[in-house]
């Protein structure tokens, strides 16, 4: 009998585990168990605290092999009171299924999942299909698809290409896949002069005035146009502090932070030597010290528009009717870390409710989005 497994009963039983970042909640036990009765061999790849699972069907070392990337853990509920329905109950309701993670991503795990092991049963192809699912992508990313990743290079696993999972979509279903992301930089900037009385500034280094220019300077400065494919890099200022409940004292210090989200005209190297040359003339200027903690997320990559991204839009335009756009927005992902292994794109739900109370998804798309995974792998093995 042809095997039909279901989605939407998958992405319920996912939502049900508790797998908020790092807690493995029971989420890849259940896909562990699931996959291996399908007849795909299974590895915990689990390092540092976290929970990752690596699932292959198939030939090791065969001539093609096709990747799916995906993540079971979730972030945090927020105000547990202000959700309306069992924020782990997968409750099903107007059409919506609800729960932490009903969006992103244990829905496109689940439809990646179920599509793999109906393939591999009913048409086993001449290939192999590969499941790497983490743990920690909603958290710092150190011990998830990267150690995936480490444990395959160590034990000559490989993926000839990879979709990951995540949801890409605005508006409508098929309407975005994600070719790229831009890389992602955040600066803790705290600025140091001399304390004193405000009734005499002369006599203090006030930090706010130098580091609200320097702030100023970074905001104001266009870092680029944007590129073919990416938009123009951004700069957000997220927070200021100085901690003085004093009206007439002028405070030592301030700190302030940054986020940066850079296009493929600069690497993580490049902005922030442009940051540190920045604080280095407002030190000149003021008088006042600079000192800042860099850290780089994600480089910004790209992988050109060619087969894997036409054999994904071809699977989109033959179940939805929409060609999907090619887009670099939004955040970082594991794909990030995909494209130092293999060509690597994107595509899955729309992503309205990810990471809100109340996230939902709307039950007939996790179908849909089976069905698209399902041509991609019959598509890619034809």
């Amino acid at each position: 009998m042809p095997t039909n497994t279901d989605p939407v009963a998958l992405t319920a039983a996912l939502v049900r585990c508790p797998s908020v970042t790092p807690i493995e909640g029971g989420a890849l036990v259940l896909l562990d168990t699931l996959l291996s009765d399908a007849g795909f061999d299974c590895t915990r790849v689990d390092r540092g605290g976290i929970c990752n699972l690596y699932a292959r069907w198939g030939r090791k070392g065969a001539n093609r092999t096709f990747g799916f990337n995906g993540h079971t853990d979730v972030v945090p509920l927020g105000d547990e009171a202000a959700w309306t329905m069992p924020p782990f109950g997968a409750e099903i309701k107007d059409g919506f299924l609800y729960g932490r993670g009903a969006t992103d991503m244990k829905s496109g795990v689940a439809a990646f999942a179920a599509a793999a092991i109906d393939f591999v049963q009913n048409t086993p192809p001449d290939g192999a299909v590969v499941l790497a699912i983490t743990g920690d992508e909603e958290g710092v990313a150190l011990d998830g698809t990267v150690a995936l990743l480490d444990w395959m290079d160590a034990n000559n696993e490989a993926m000839s290409v990879c979709l990951v999972g995540e949801p890409t979509c605005p508006d409508v279903m098929g309407e975005a896949m994600k070719i790229g992301r831009r890389g992602s930089l955040t600066a803790w900037i705290t600025v140091t002069g001399v304390q004193g009385h405000s009734a005499y500034p002369h006599r203090a280094k006030n930090p706010l005035h130098a580091g609200v220019r320097l702030l100023d300077r970074l905001a104001s400065h266009e870092m680029d146009q944007g590129t073919d494919h990416f938009d123009p890099s951004s700069l957000a200022v997220v927070t200021i502090d100085t901690g003085n409940p004093a009206t007439n004292v002028i405070p030592a210090q301030m700190t302030a932070t940054v986020n940066i989200r850079f296009n493929d005209q600069h690497s993580g190297a490049s902005v922030s030597a442009w940051l540190q040359a920045e604080a280095a003339k407002i030190m000149a200027e003021t008088g006042v010290t600079v000192a800042m903690k860099i850290s780089v997320s994600g480089e910004s990559f790209i992988t050109p528009p060619g087969d894997l991204s036409d054999l994904v839009a071809g699977a989109v335009k033959a179940e939805t009717g929409r060609t999907p756009e090619l887009s670099t927005s939004g955040g970082t992902s594991d794909a990030r870390f995909v494209k130092n292994h293999c060509p690597v794109v994107e595509f899955g739900l729309v992503g309205h409710t990810m990471h809100q109370v109340d996230e939902r998804v709307v039950v007939d798309q996790i179908g849909q989005l089976k069905a698209i995974y399902l041509r991609i792998l019959s598509n890619y093995f034809a």
